[in-house]
C-alpha cells in the first residue's frame, strides 16, 4: 500500500519548493474540468503504457478525484518508495480552497454518458416487457449484449457515437490560471 499524502502536505512540499511529478489518473475529460496546477495527464487504461514518462527521482503523487483509482495505480507501482497518493484527490484539494486550472466546461466524462444511457435503454427495455410490450425485451438483451461486447474487446459503439455529439466536442478554454505558484 502506497503513502498517502494530504493536501497539507502537499500544499508544504510545494510552497518550500518540493517539485514531486504530479500525475492525474482520471480520464481527459474530468482532467480538463479542473486539475491541480501543474498536474500531468496520464488517464488510468494508459498507465501501464506510460510508466517510462514518471520521473521517480523527484518523486511522484499520483492524483484522482477521490484517491480510489490513484491508489490503485499505486499498487501496479510495486510500492515504489517515492510514489505518493493525494489522499482525497482533487475533491479534497478543491474543498481546502486550493486553486484549480480548467481547460474545458466541465462535462460528464464519456463513460458515466455510457452508463446512463445504457442503463436508461434497459430499464425502458424492461418496463416495456413488464407492461406486455414483449420487444421490449429485445432492447434490453441488444444493450446487454452491447456493454458484454465492450468489456470483451474495450470497443464501445455507444461511446463511439456519444463521443460525436455536440456536447462532447472541443471548447473553448474557460477559467484557467495565470499565476501558477506550484510550478518550478
Amino acid at each position: 500500500m502506497s503513502t498517502q499524502l494530504s493536501v497539507e502536505e502537499l500544499r508544504v512540499e510545494l510552497k518550500n519548493g518540493k517539485r514531486p511529478q504530479m500525475i492525474d489518473v482520471r480520464t481527459p475529460s474530468e482532467f480538463a474540468g479542473g486539475h491541480i496546477p501543474c498536474a500531468t495527464n496520464i488517464p488510468m487504461d494508459q498507465f501501464e503504457a506510460r510508466k517510462k514518462d514518471l520521473r521517480l527521482e523527484d518523486g511522484v503523487v499520483l492524483i484522482c478525484k477521490g484517491g480510489t483509482r490513484a491508489q490503485i495505480v499505486a499498487g501496479w507501482m510495486n510500492d515504489q518508495p517515492k510514489v505518493q497518493v493525494l489522499a482525497g484527490g482533487t475533491d479534497a484539494w478543491i474543498k481546502s480552497g486550493q486553486e484549480v486550472v480548467t481547460s474545458a466546461r466541465t462535462r460528464w466524462s464519456l463513460e458515466r454518458q455510457v452508463r446512463l444511457v445504457a442503463g436508461l435503454l434497459v430499464l425502458v427495455g424492461t418496463l416495456l416487457a413488464a407492461s406486455g410490450v414483449h420487444g421490449g425485451i429485445w432492447l434490453a438483451m441488444f444493450i446487454g449484449a452491447g456493454l458484454t461486447f465492450a468489456g470483451a474487446t474495450d470497443i464501445c459503439g455507444m461511446g463511439i457515437l456519444l463521443a460525436k455529439m455536440p456536447w462532447n466536442q472541443a471548447r473553448a478554454a474557460g477559467g484557467g490560471t495565470t499565476s501558477n505558484p506550484y510550478c518550478g
